[in-house]
């Protein structure tokens, strides 16, 4: 049988604020994380696929990342999808959502949350990686036709906010 690909692209939020003392769900971006998110989302146009779709963690922290990469991705922000299921820190619950994907979709660009990610990334990326940082980005691929069946894959790309800084 012929694979096809499906590409996940997986985006830790950037650096939130503990100035407030709002609910975890309410915190929203540092201007350190403003900042990254920027920097980031414009370092990684190059790598991404021709089409994809944007799903994000509803929380104020993600969905504000979110929003920043739509915007210096050119991306519809209307697009995004905010899902309550991705506000977890769960890995299994974060492999559930990924698997539920329609396959239609080939690429899936994913904002959410620690240690859901990182922990995500180890059992199914081949590269391991002893943390996501905020802003990080970690390019995975699978040979599989749908979603449900994705396994281990290959870790294609990995680029921190420290990657992209002038030193």
């Amino acid at each position: 049988m012929l694979f096809s690909m499906k590409n996940l692209i997986l985006i830790r939020h950037a650096k939130s604020s503990w100035e407030a003392p709002l609910q975890d769900f309410d915190r929203s971006l540092s201007i350190k994380g403003i900042s990254n998110a920027h920097i980031v989302s414009s370092g990684i146009a190059e790598f991404l696929p021709k089409t994809y779709i944007i799903w994000s963690s509803p929380a104020s922290r993600a969905k504000e990342t979110a929003l920043i990469f739509a915007q210096n991705l050119s991306y519809p922000i209307e697009s995004i999808q905010f899902k309550e299921d991705l506000y977890t820190f769960d890995r299994k619950q974060l492999e559930n959502v990924i698997k539920s994907c329609d396959n239609s979709f080939e690429s899936v660009i994913l904002f959410g949350h620690n240690e859901a990610i990182t922990k995500f990334v180890n059992k199914f990326g081949d590269v391991f990686i002893e943390n996501v940082p905020t802003s990080g980005v970690v390019f995975l691929q699978f040979e599989a036709s749908s979603w449900n069946e994705i396994e281990k894959g290959k870790t294609k790309k990995i680029i921190f906010p420290k990657d992209l800084k002038k030193v």
